[in-house]
């Protein structure tokens, strides 16, 4: 007898080895390879192997029990097909890093319990009343204690941080007509289902998802929720703990090894109903799956860009077919392929039903000023209504440090970082020149290296800049400021937001990662300094992500039962992202750049790939690539159109030179078949130092 073995190496295909003894599709096993010990995975079976090629025998058995449930195996099989990428790879990533044969020794003789029904039951007659308690917003912090002697870390600092509330009113929350409509669509017809909730933020998408998950629980079923980042992880789970206390395991990369495969070992055991987690607890080994919900589902981050790379919010409509669950994506601002498959009727669509926002023309704002300024009068006087009333602000700069580069005024240098192709950023925090891409710094220079001039300018601004103009604008305010500069541990991050929620900051700045899933009720004013930055990229979801981040951006504004406003600065407040964003049209946004979309043959409308090639050398990347296109073009059908290949917007990172095609095809089954023969004579080719990467349906193209 002899099995099929995928490695946990960069290879596509598999290998033939002879079994000596017992073992299951799913598990684990150590094999001769290239003269070396290699971990794989047996993924089939054969009377016979080829009479033609030397067989090695399998080394050893690492799992007497497969640790991956069928349905996270085909999972992972569909994974590699779809993505072109190595089953070995895939599997490995579907379970936690390090775990081995001893973490699973007492898996082996006690199976998972694939129901999931016993652990919310056993968990209500272990805390009794006090659980009930806490649910209802009534205990106190003993009994909080109390209860978290029984949870593991992490779960037990989850509901430590739990903060009193008031009961709700009848001990349930009064849902929307909206809200109520949606939950009835999740809830009323068993089996899979894919359901786009569309819902404007501060809408209630939260409750929403509490209340399928309780009517799944108590029919004895399981429910997985995808957050996009780390940073949102905290808020979400805490509203989760205090519904759902000790039901809950969490998953994400932040979490020490030992935490992770803890939580991965609940999971499997079946003494938790919930997981929350980030991007790879798609693969998490829950039983009995009955609802999947992907929230900010438009969130980039959801997409891994290592191998093996694979998108979290797709995946996850696959693994809730194959289970036979519900999925909901929901997103104030939902993507263009989810919309579309919502307009093609492929997904189910909920609409939570609001408000008109300010751009200010910072053109004009230049004419009265006679120079550039941070922040427009218009933005400052909101700032400072704010806080007479003891209102809060949050003002959003999507670029770190202090000036975006460093320009001499005599000749027109700029300082380029010396391994990537991007000019550096001046922090002045650290006195350095920074390469957001590779890490290198530097001292910026008194003089231009190129012509000695003394002349040096710093052009553009940055968060670290932001805070500055605040503090000297308003002395008396306490502003904050979050970025990944200022941010270094989780505990900075929670220290500010912590401070900000409890009203001991006036004015937050940052980055992105304030626009995401945070509820502040004293916030009345959002500015956006900078929208105009990422229309300027060239990548055609530019203007689809500048839409996404104003909407989300502008839903932290005015929670708490006061109105809010938004102020957004723009050079080309004409342009009808801006235009749509601020009046929340995003039908019309759909449809506009739908029209885009269609003429120049991007997603949704067509399938897309993206072949990327890298070297040290220029000439061997530029080679290759060459190479590669040239047996595309030998393969396309009438279906597909292959552009390049041409140096990458981001030519070289970290030293490494970059070029770029692109595939795309009115066809995905086409597109799978050619990328699959690509993937074959890659391997067989072998390019020595030059790397190439096939990434399906990419998120960024620079």
């Amino acid at each position: 007898m002899y099995a099929d073995i995928a490695v946990c190496l960069p290879l596509a295909r598999t290998f033939i080895y002879k079994l000596t003894t017992p073992v299951e599709t799913g598990c684990r096993v150590v094999v001769p390879f290239r003269k070396r010990d290699v971990e794989g995975f047996v993924v089939g079976f054969r009377k016979d192997a080829p009479p033609d090629i030397e067989v090695h025998e399998i080394g050893s058995v690492l799992d007497a029990i497969p640790l991956l449930r069928p349905d996270v195996f085909n999972l992972c099989r569909w994974v590699a097909d779809y993505y072109t990428t190595p089953i070995g790879e895939v599997l490995k990533a579907a379970l936690p890093p390090g775990i081995s044969a001893k973490h699973v020794e007492g898996l082996q003789h006690s199976p998972p319990r694939r129901e999931g029904v016993d652990a919310p039951s056993k968990a209500k007659a272990q805390t009794g009343w006090r659980e009930a308690r806490v649910r209802q917003g009534e205990a106190s912090i003993e009994d909080r204690q109390d209860i978290s002697a029984e949870l593991t870390t992490p779960a037990r600092q989850l509901l430590l941080s739990c903060r009193a509330t008031p009961p709700l009113r009848g001990g349930e929350l009064v849902m929307t007509p909206d809200q109520t409509k949606a939950l009835s669509t999740i809830n009323s017809t068993p089996g899979f289902r894919p359901i786009l909730l569309h819902g404007v933020t501060g809408s209630g998408k939260t409750e929403i998802y509490m209340q399928a998950v309780e009517h799944f629980l108590a029919a004895g079923k399981t429910s997985l929720i995808l957050v996009p980042e780390i940073g949102l992880t905290p808020q979400l789970t805490d509203q989760f703990a205090r519904r759902f206390p000790k039901q809950i395991a969490i998953l994400h990369s932040s979490l020490t090894r030992r935490q992770r495969i803890d939580e991965w070992l609940r999971i499997y055991r079946g003494e938790v109903p919930i997981v929350i987690g980030t991007r790879s607890a798609v693969f998490a080994p829950l039983g009995n799956l009955a609802l999947i919900v992907v929230d900010e589902e438009h969130e980039t981050s959801y997409k891994q860009e290592e191998v093996p790379r694979y998108h979290a919010r797709d995946t996850a409509v696959m693994r809730a077919k194959l289970a036979g669950a519900a999925v909901v994506l929901g997103s104030a601002t939902p993507s263009m392929e989810s919309f579309h498959n919502a307009a093609s009727q492929k997904y189910d669509y909920v609409m939570l039903t609001t408000r008109v926002d300010e751009i200010v023309n910072m053109r004009e704002e230049y004419a009265a000023e006679g120079k550039q300024v941070v922040l427009s009068r218009r933005l400052l006087e909101a700032i400072n209504a704010r806080l007479d009333h003891g209102e809060q602000t949050m003002i959003l700069l999507n670029r770190r440090g202090y000036a975006t580069f460093l320009l001499c005024r005599h000749c027109g240098f700029t300082f380029q970082c010396n391994s990537c192709s991007v000019a550096m950023t001046y922090h002045r925090s650290i006195e350095k020149l920074l390469c957001h891409y590779c890490g290198l710094a530097r001292r910026p220079p008194a003089r231009c290296p190129e012509c000695d001039s003394e002349y040096i300018h710093y052009v553009g601004e940055g968060t670290e800049r932001l805070e500055a103009e605040l503090k000297c604008r308003f002395p008396d305010a306490r502003v904050g400021r979050i970025d990944r500069d200022a941010m270094r541990h989780m505990r900075d991050y929670e220290r500010v937001l912590g401070g900000f929620r409890a009203g001991d900051i006036d004015i937050l700045a940052g980055t992105q990662m304030i626009a995401k899933g945070h509820d502040f009720p004293r916030v009345t004013l959002v500015g956006v300094v900078g929208a105009d930055a990422p229309l300027a990229l060239p990548d055609f979801r530019a203007a689809e992500r500048t839409f996404q981040l104003l909407t989300q951006v502008a839903g932290r504004s005015g929670r708490g039962g006061r109105p809010g406003e938004v102020v957004i600065q723009s050079y080309f407040p004409d342009h009808y992202t801006f235009q749509l964003a601020v009046t929340q049209r995003f039908e019309d946004f759909y449809a506009r750049e739908s029209r885009y979309r269609k003429a120049m043959f991007y997603p949704p409308f067509t399938a897309l790939a993206g072949i990327m090639v890298t070297d040290r050398d220029r000439g061997r990347a530029a080679d290759t690539a060459r190479e590669i296109g040239e047996y595309l073009d030998s393969l396309r059908s009438n279906a597909m159109r292959i552009l390049g290949p041409a140096p990458a917007p981001l030519e070289r990172i970290k030293r490494m030179h970059r070029q770029q095609l692109l595939i795309k095809s009115s066809s995905r089954a086409s597109l799978h078949h050619l990328l699959g023969r690509l993937r074959q004579y890659i391997e067989d080719r072998k390019f020595g130092s030059t790397r190439v990467f096939i990434d399906v349906d990419p998120v960024s193209l620079l």
